[in-house]
């Protein structure tokens, strides 16, 4: 049986551990859906048209959707990519929107393309204790000295991309340019014999060349240095203050990096590593909890690259053959760039086994108060009632009562279940057979996912999940309940499993696009590799097609880690390994990123000291800025910004708060805000909550005398969390960034004794 169902979801989530020899089954056609309590004579057309939108051996796809606010992917993308999906919130994305002409960050450089140029810039920082920015500057933009042609395609072109890279192509320019991230070098491939020149908006104080005309060396009036390597020989004269030209026509390889230092070592170091250049990077879950990196490199010598501080915490040199240049370093608003020496790297997070009930558990002498509370709350649920029919609130309300069945298995109380069912079941369905009149799910053609009708017509409706806005935060909660309605109703589960597979694979999908004869595309999927998962960064972005100066962004950590954690309950629910191994390993991976960016503990020296200072969260977490403020709240609304980084409340919430010292600065962070007038009893509960780690008597008092909840949350749940508490006063209970160390062994991870 385990065999089955595994090879039904690699329809979905192609086998994550090894490539696999022959293209995967796909699931069969679901059984007819149960009619509805009062039945209409005929089926509903939306239920005709979801029966027949699938043939057979194809994964199930909700009806196809008509969108009115989706951007034409074809203005931006090859032809040959428009067959495949498409990414939607890609370290790339502004290249795709608008006039694709904002900034993306690719660590060390801000990158911006116009109608015929590329401009980078290695930004400098502002800050203070609301905010950090990187502000983009044109310190060099390379372009074709006659202009774009008139007869050529007037925009840029993504004529491929990969998990740590893209290609830009300006046809009218015959310019071509490898960007990859992590790259000390920005590389451009020059075809046609063309003429090409080089601008800065500063003053070139001096140009200078080698003697065999491969290298050059600017400086500017801005107290940068930079250097310029081609792979023959090249005239660049100064023409202007700002202004360097090619006499005569170049074809080849031309790179620019900036000097980071003014030591010979440093230029040394990129003069050594000039003729190696990445094309593209793939990044691959090679077994549970590991994490490959492979670039595909032209030229000759080693591959120089750039580690983020995540990218240095986990690396395993053990696993693979590199060499850190400790001293060599590039500043990044996500902490220093330091050197790595090879193509290929293989991270090692720590591993956390998924559970569906708390880690340490509940006291005996504890169930009463908590059964107590279950009894009311469950008694509180009523399918009938009205309902929101945002998808955001509706996913969090099912959420809730499913909180609610597995507090009753924990706590041995079983006689709420059937009711507890008999709602999920009424409330789920209508939204998985189309017969939820207000609002429901289809499925988008253009760029490939899940989208609700009322995003189909609002850009602004559902939190703009039509325009691929928040898809994990909302399909994380309806797949939290679905998974624990397919735990207690194995045959319900069996019944709406390729749509619960369908959901999961929007924002889950393992499978790459595959490259055929001819060079056109192919993908046995039809949805895009982790749709929201940044495979360089390690966390998620949630902003969508939407077009952001300050690129990508995220504002709760916890809502991401509740979306991979919800995968792997549904992987343990359909007795799917290779899920749960899967959703397991990103989950821990946005953990330890939450960790290191989004938790700001007291003498941390990753972010400036008068940001660190004021704020113990980042609000909003941008590509190129760190905000102190929320999209919904100011930053003087410290339990929010505190709440918004927790909810909802499960067992995978000791994992992301695990540093009790970081806890308890946090918590005195924010009680003071509590005082102020107007704040939600629901935004309390989760100051509480955290309190109680240290404080579990005192928080506990607290929360007993609130007088409402989150609408994620819920009394029984805050009693459970509390209770499953130990109460010790440990500060030294994992440090940032670890729960119970690497190599097996970790407090988290069950097995993890044995491996030692």
């Amino acid at each position: 049986m385990l065999k089955k169902v595994r090879r039904k979801v690699k329809a979905f989530v192609t086998k994550p551990f090894k490539k696999p020899k022959s293209r995967p089954s796909r699931p069969p056609s679901p059984p007819e859906p149960p009619p509805p309590p009062t039945p209409p004579l005929t089926p509903s057309p939306l239920h005709q048209q979801m029966s027949s939108s699938r043939q057979r051996n194809a994964p199930f796809l909700f009806p196809r959707s008509e969108s009115s606010v989706l951007p034409d992917p074809s203005r931006f993308f090859s032809h040959d990519l428009l067959s495949t999906p498409l990414p939607t919130n890609s370290f790339f994305q502004n290249f795709t929107l608008q006039n694709g002409d904002q900034a993306e960050y690719f660590h060390p450089y801000i990158i911006k393309p116009s109608l015929s140029s590329l401009s980078f810039s290695y930004p400098t920082l502002s800050h203070n204790s609301a905010f950090i920015f990187e502000a983009f500057n044109a310190d060099i933009t390379v372009s074709a000295s006659d202009g774009p042609d008139p007869h050529s395609r007037k925009t840029h072109l993504i004529s491929s991309f990969s998990d740590l890279g893209v290609t830009l192509d300006f046809p009218s320019s015959n310019l071509r340019f490898f960007l990859v991230r992590g790259s000390p070098f920005i590389t451009c491939s020059v075809s046609g014999n063309s003429s090409i020149t080089i601008s800065t908006i500063h003053a070139v104080l001096s140009f200078s060349a080698n003697s065999s005309s491969t290298k050059y060396t600017a400086k500017l009036n801005n107290n940068q240095t930079w250097l310029i390597y081609a792979s023959s020989p090249v005239h660049l004269t100064q023409t202007g203050g700002s202004l360097i030209n090619c006499g005569g026509g170049f074809s080849g390889i031309l790179r620019f990096a900036v000097l980071p230092d003014s030591s010979p070592d440093f230029e040394s170091i990129l003069d050594r590593f000039s003729c190696c250049y990445p094309i593209s990077g793939d990044a691959d879950f090679t077994k549970p909890f590991t994490l490959e990196y492979n670039w595909e490199k032209r030229g000759y010598g080693d591959l120089l690259m750039l580690a983020h501080p995540l990218h240095l915490k986990l690396l395993s040199s053990d696993d693979c053959s590199i060499s850190v240049l400790e001293n060599f370093r590039y500043r990044s608003l996500d902490g220093d760039l330091v050197g790595v020496i090879g193509y290929s790297w293989v991270l090692r997070p720590d591993p956390v086994s998924v559970t569906w009930h708390s880690i340490k558990g509940v006291r005996e002498d504890r169930h009463e108060e908590i059964i107590s509370a279950l009894v009311k709350d469950v008694n509180a649920l009523d399918s009938s009632a009205p309902v929101t029919n945002s998808s955001y609130f509706y996913a969090k309300l099912i959420a809730r009562a499913a909180r609610l069945a597995l507090i009753a298995e924990e706590v041995c109380y079983l006689d709420v279940i059937p009711a507890i069912r008999k709602y999920l079941k009424n409330m789920i369905e209508p939204w998985l057979d189309g017969t939820f009149e207000p609002n429901g799910f289809l499925y988008d053609p253009t760029w490939g996912g899940v989208i609700t009708k009322q995003g189909s017509r609002d850009s602004g409706a559902d939190f703009g999940f039509g325009i691929y806005n928040d898809h994990h935060y909302h399909l994380g909660y309806f797949l939290y309940a679905i998974a624990v309605l397919a735990k207690i109703d194995p045959l319900w589960g069996k019944r709406y499993r390729p749509q619960a597979y369908a959901l999961m694979a929007d924002f889950m999908t393992l499978g790459k696009k595959k490259k055929k004869k001819g060079g056109s595309f192919d993908s046995n999927s039809v949805y895009p590799r982790l749709r929201c998962f940044d495979l360089f960064k390690l966390h998620s972005w949630a902003g969508g097609l939407t077009e952001f100066a300050d690129g990508r962004n995220q504002e709760s950590t916890s809502e991401a880690v509740n979306a991979y954690y919800s995968a792997a309950l549904l992987g343990l629910a359909y007795g799917d390994t290779h899920l749960v191994a899967a959703a397991s390993t990103v989950l821990t991976l946005e953990i330890h990123a939450a960790k290191m960016w989004w938790q700001v503990k007291e003498g941390d020296t990753i972010y400036p000291a008068d940001f660190t200072a004021e704020n113990r969260v980042v609000g909003v977490l941008w590509s190129t800025k760190r905000d102190s403020g929320l999209w919904f709240a100011p930053k003087e609304w410290k339990e929010c910004r505190l709440g918004i980084q927790l909810l909802p409340i499960l067992p995978v919430s000791e994992i992301l708060f695990s540093n009790v010292k970081f806890v308890k600065q946090l918590v005195n962070w924010t009680l003071p805000a509590l005082a102020r007038e107007g704040v939600g009893e629901g935004w309390k509960g989760f100051v509480y909550a955290l309190e109680s780690i240290y404080n579990k008597d005192g928080a506990m008092e607290k929360v007993r005398g609130l007088n409402g909840h989150d609408d994620g949350n819920s009394l029984t749940n805050l009693l459970w969390w509390i209770h499953s508490r130990s109460g010790d006063d440990d500060d030294d209970d994992d440090d940032e960034g670890g729960y119970g160390g690497h190599g097996g062994g970790g407090k988290y991870c069950s097995f993890g004794h044995y491996c030692n």
